[in-house]
């Protein structure tokens, strides 16, 4: 998006084989209007590399995990990146952390890497913030019109990369302390994480007493200040089912309905299984492989599988269930678990009970071929009677 506004850029990876592929003029992953914009950028004269060039501003832009124990933010990626910046950037460049990190992560583990150097942050390097804010499946769209909080040390840093940003964004862009930008970019992700975790919780309650959540949901939202989420089988990707947690690792004392609603999206995949137990011993199912999982991504219409409930779901199946599970996705051409399919045709032959885990447009638009099956619909998207829900 930058080399495509005017932007000289260098896109740099550790990943010889994706950088080797980007240098090849080939994208390395499916997105919506990607490919185009790609394209564009190499026209624009964007490069690739695995070795950091001297630049006059730096966007880290990495994976944060969590540490499952702790529940603290795993800044090893940042460290290592920030490291190899350090040896490459001159006097005076901008370094901007976009990956999502717990409040107080840069004052923690960045500014001690930069000291450490002998680099004197404010002079030789300026430190800032600037947390993604895009989905996948809408990235391209969110990039131009969502709006962008940028935390940094000193108001001349912080307008220097607002300038960067406003070359192609169209939202508000707001300049911040980086503390309030590390904080702003996880609350938005533990917002949403305790609404679904609310939807998931309400369906527990109504399945216990054979209520319909769905219909419940429908009239509550009703009411001009209520606006309740959709249930579904878990929370996945590298935000909402990742970011919370950090809140939680770094303040367990206080998070309490965070830390919560965390177990409880987590639960859900089981939750599922528990359902499919059920719905097995209701029709007098015993082979466990004769139920299929429709769907292995975290969300729909997107190639990304990042933390998603089916998988999820794959890795306490044995818990429950003896035979494993078949699974199907339309997106993910590479055998990416056990029993995988990659025709629909043939996945849905050789199956009784299918539990739609994604809701991808493919299964929206083929649901006809569903009738004769034995369904478990975790999305409320199957119109066919007897349908199960969670």
């Amino acid at each position: 998006m930058m080399a495509t506004h005017g932007i000289e850029v260098i896109g740099t990876d550790c990943d010889e084989d994706r950088v080797c592929t980007l240098n090849k003029g080939e994208i390395t992953f499916d997105e919506e209007g990607l490919e185009e914009l790609f394209h564009n950028a190499l026209q624009h004269g964007i490069k690739f590399s695995t070795e950091y060039q001297a630049a006059d501003m730096y966007i880290i832009s990495v994976p944060t995990p969590y540490d499952p124990f702790s529940k603290k933010v795993d800044p090893c990626f940042v460290i290592d990146a920030v490291k190899e910046v350090l040896h490459a950037a001159p006097k005076g460049a901008i370094l901007v952390i976009e990956s999502t990190v717990s409040p107080g992560t840069i004052d923690r583990s960045v500014r001690p890497l930069i000291e450490k150097a002998g680099r004197v942050i404010g002079d030789d390097i300026h430190l800032v913030h600037a947390p993604e804010r895009i989905i996948p499946g809408n990235m391209i769209s969110e990039l131009i019109h969502n709006s962008r909080t940028i935390g940094a040390d000193s108001k001349a840093a912080g307008e220097a990369v607002k300038a960067c940003y406003a070359s192609f964004c169209q939202g508000d862009i707001v300049v911040t302390d980086i503390r309030t930008a590390e904080m702003t970019k996880v609350v938005e992700n533990t917002f949403r994480a305790v609404n679904i975790a609310f939807a998931n919780e309400l369906a527990k309650i109504c399945r216990h007493d054979n209520m319909d959540v769905y219909k419940i949901i429908d009239i509550c939202n009703m009411h001009p200040r209520v606006n309740i989420l959709q249930p579904g089988p878990g929370v996945g990707g590298h935000c909402i089912s990742v970011d919370p947690w950090f809140l939680v690792g770094d303040y367990p004392s206080l998070a309490k309905v965070i830390g919560e609603s965390m177990y409880v999206n987590a639960s859900m995949p089981d939750y599922v299984l528990g359902r499919i137990d059920e719905i097995m011993e209701a029709n007098h199912i015993a082979d466990a492989a004769r139920v299929g999982l429709y769907g292995l991504t975290y969300k729909e219409n997107v190639d990304d599988c990042r933390e998603s409930p089916t998988l999820q779901l794959l890795k306490s199946q044995k818990r429950h269930l003896a035979a494993p599970l078949k699974v199907y996705d339309p997106l993910i051409k590479r055998d990416l678990v056990e029993n995988q399919y990659h025709d629909l045709n043939q996945f849905l032959k050789d199956i009784d009970i299918l539990v739609i885990m994604v809701k991808h447009d493919e299964i929206k638009e083929k649901m006809a071929m569903l009738k004769d099956k034995i369904v478990l619909d975790c999305h409320n998207i199957c119109p066919f009677e007897g349908t199960y829900h969670l």
